[in-house]
């Protein structure tokens, strides 16, 4: 299967699928004797299931050694748990992160009286922010 119909099956860029390549995430597709990419059942398989681990946080390099457990027969659902056990405790600490920084700029909004004067809170909010 060439790489635009992959592209559309997955749901992924063409861009995509080359960088997932490129990084050694999915296993090498077979090349045709014009270079083009053959891709089978098995990068397809792959390119979801890194798919839908990008889409729950994980990084690439997590998606990599997850793909490389889903391959292993050997391997055991405790591992896989603290992966996830340990992926959702960085999610929660980017979580309130992130709710803090919404809360800072929703404050600093409120604040604003968003006029025609240049004085601004907003502005005044950004100088003054410790990192």
């Amino acid at each position: 299967m060439k790489i635009s119909e992959v592209s559309t099956i997955t749901g992924l860029s063409q861009k995509s699928i080359r960088l997932y390549e490129d990084k050694k995430i999915i296993s090498v597709p077979d090349r045709e004797l014009n270079g083009y990419r053959t891709y089978s059942q098995e990068q397809i398989d792959e390119l979801n299931f890194v798919n839908n681990a990008r889409k729950v946080g994980f990084s690439l390099e997590e998606c990599k050694a997850l793909l490389k457990i889903e391959k292993n027969p050997r391997r055991l659902s405790v591992d896989v748990k603290n992966i996830v056990e340990h992926k959702t405790q960085e999610l929660k600490v980017q979580l309130t992160l992130i709710q803090s920084m919404i809360d800072k700029l929703e404050g600093w909004s409120e604040e604003c009286p968003g006029n025609q004067e240049s004085e601004c809170p907003i502005i005044d909010g950004l100088k003054k922010l410790k990192n």
